[in-house]
């Protein structure tokens, strides 16, 4: 659960903090200004999901069937041609001309294995470095192991700008923070159902909320305006997450002297 929220935040206050401050982002294509109301409203039904201090089996199985739909719709518009292409044209037409589609599939299954067997070493240590400390899991989960498992959005995040696919960087944090809410909680949960720590729910779930809303705010554009996230709202994005994090590793070392 840790893991999760703390990635949401991680992807929204200092992936997309620290590249609006790079590089303004502007939100273009209509899918996303489609799918920033939907990480809106799943973001409250994570919330209500919450209130009962666990994730069922029942829940797991509401936010995989949200997910399959909102894959599914998504894919349909983008084969239907509805949805703008994230990616411009000259940038596919460069990305395929990089390699065959053989060496593209060996790369992928290469990457897939090496990601699986990272994280897994990834989690080993975090949770050696919270028995040793007497640190909770969910502490670990929202400092280091979400920060670590955000630092592929962040390479994507810088990628995309320094090539001016703005909407890849933002479409890439929406992305990751649906699967990450939906499919990451509800396979977990599907697998043995998740205990609820209060201070998620108080503390934690309302940061992810209010970085979801205001992300949505900037982002969305209303009365016809392109959403943007100037730099200021980068630095503010990021400032909430820095203090967010700050709070964290406070109350690490209160509970310590404790």
């Amino acid at each position: 659960m840790g893991n999760a929220y703390g990635s949401n935040i991680a992807n929204i206050g200092l992936i997309l903090g620290l590249t609006a401050l790079l590089s303004p982002i502007a939100v273009n294509a209509s899918v996303l200004r489609k799918e920033l109301p939907i990480l809106a409203g799943i973001t409250l039904l994570s919330g209500l999901l919450l209130l009962n201090g666990q994730i069922s089996r029942l829940d797991a199985g509401i936010m995989l069937i949200v997910f399959a739909l909102i894959m599914g719709w998504s894919i349909h518009e983008g084969l239907k041609g509805r949805a703008e292409p994230i990616i411009g044209t000259t940038e596919v037409e460069e990305v395929a001309g990089e390699m065959t589609l053989k060496q593209a599939i060996f790369w992928l299954l290469l990457g897939l294995i090496l990601l699986m067997l990272s994280s897994r070493v990834l989690v080993w240590g975090a949770v050696d470095i919270a028995t040793s400390l007497g640190v909770s899991d969910l502490i670990i989960g929202l400092t280091i192991v979400a920060v670590g498992t955000s630092l592929p959005e962040l390479a994507a995040a810088f990628a995309s700008i320094r090539k001016g696919e703005h909407d890849l960087a933002l479409g890439n944090v929406i992305g990751s923070n649906l699967f990450n809410t939906l499919a990451v909680v509800g396979l977990a949960g599907l697998i043995h159902p998740l205990q609820v720590d209060p201070a998620l729910l108080l503390r934690d779930w309302p940061v992810m909320a209010a970085l979801t809303f205001a992300l949505f705010i900037m982002g969305y554009g209303f009365k016809g305006r392109i959403g943007r996230i100037n730099r200021i709202e980068g630095g503010a994005l990021l400032l909430v997450f820095i203090s967010y994090t700050g709070y964290l590793l406070y109350s690490i070392t209160a509970t310590a002297s404790l």
